[in-house]
């Protein structure tokens, strides 16, 4: 995969900032899975089994820094199909189960992400990590699109705290979205993180 050229600079390629960002993600992601991950994942699910085949957690394959391939978590809001690699998940999806739609719409289903953090392969905050068939078909049709891939994806982000989550049907969405990775990238600090960290709870409970 085409990855950005090193001579693009922005703050995260320096040693002291992804060290601030690293220590902030295992403080975050700790508290997170000690507190309240337990729990949410005995009532959540028993919700799932008790309304949908399959398991827990789904698993997918995703890019993530330098386009390098993991496995992403997340508790499981859709029907098992054979179509959950290559299409993504729109409004009236019927793969869509209430209890998945419920999940989606309050981002509890992306609790179990925060393994993913702990692990190394995501951060708290950063551009959203993309499917692999997305990934290959957004590089060679935006610009610049690569450039979100040098750093960690995150469960949160600039964009997605613009409005900028979800479904991408559109290229204009698509191509906006990646605007805002940029900007996050080239004017990352430690309180942008937090700002974002807080705005993605003040979301998420309104």
């Amino acid at each position: 995969m085409n990855i950005q050229s090193p001579l693009y600079n922005f703050p995260l390629q320096r040693k002291g900032n992804q060290f601030i960002k690293r220590t902030l993600d295992i403080i975050f992601a700790s508290i997170v899975l000690i507190l309240i991950y337990p729990l949410a994942y005995i009532i959540i699910g028993c919700c799932i089994k008790i309304m949908m085949p399959g398991k827990i957690i789904f698993s997918q394959k995703r890019n993530g820094q330098h386009g390098k391939v993991f496995t992403c978590y997340k508790f499981r809001s859709m029907l098992p199909n054979g179509e959950a690699d290559i299409q993504q998940a729109s409004h009236e999806d019927p793969r869509i189960t209430p209890l998945g739609r419920f999940l989606r719409i309050t981002s509890l289903d992306e609790l179990p992400q925060f393994w993913n953090v702990l692990k190394g392969d995501m951060s708290v905050v950063g551009p959203r990590p993309h499917m692999l068939i997305h990934t290959e078909q957004y590089c060679n049709i935006i610009p610049e699109y690569n450039k979100r891939l040098m750093v960690k994806p995150g469960i949160t982000g600039w964009a997605q705290i613009h409005n900028l989550r979800g479904e991408t049907e559109k290229l204009d969405k698509m191509k906006k979205r990646v605007e805002y990775d940029i900007w996050y990238i080239e004017h990352w600090s430690f309180l942008l993180d937090l700002r974002i960290m807080l705005s993605t709870v003040k979301i998420i409970f309104r």
